[in-house]
């Protein structure tokens, strides 16, 4: 496995960087607040690193499958929070993620709804994990706003 995990790691310091580690996730919430109330959608708040390998995976798996995408898009404001080295903790202490990457949805309102690790929605361990559309799908129709 350590193979495995050392050519995924050189492959992930080659990827973009998809959380703004100079962003203050203060101000990236009360604007997703704003557009979430505008758009009658939830917030979804997502925490990791960009050293993350399972953030990235995730990151990627949320935007290339097409249905989760859409759904993702339909019904929630996606705020990536960067919590690398401390950052933006006071957003962590606020809505209690755990490991990396969390997913945290809101209210329009800002009323924490659910804590997920996505982890659940994949089979295996990354660098070899492969989520389940199915999986995700089923948690972003329930807790998608009610029409």
């Amino acid at each position: 496995v350590a193979p495995e995990i050392a050519k995924a790691k050189a492959a992930l310091a080659l990827k973009p960087k998809i959380y703004d580690e100079s962003a203050d996730g203060a101000r990236q919430l009360a604007e997703a607040l704003a557009l979430a109330k505008a758009q009658h959608k939830r917030v979804l708040l997502q925490f990791g690193a960009n050293y993350c390998g399972p953030c990235h995976a995730l990151h990627e798996f949320l935007q290339a499958d097409k249905n989760v995408a859409e759904a993702l898009n339909a019904h929630y404001v996606v705020v990536m929070v960067d919590v690398n080295q401390g950052h933006n903790a006071n957003l962590c202490v606020r809505y209690g993620p755990g490991g990396r990457p969390t997913i945290v949805v809101l209210g329009d309102d800002g009323k924490k709804l659910i804590t997920e690790n996505p982890g659940q929605w994949a089979k295996g361990y990354w660098p070899s994990a492969r989520y389940s559309p199915e999986k995700a799908l089923a948690f972003l129709n329930e807790w998608a706003p009610k029409q």
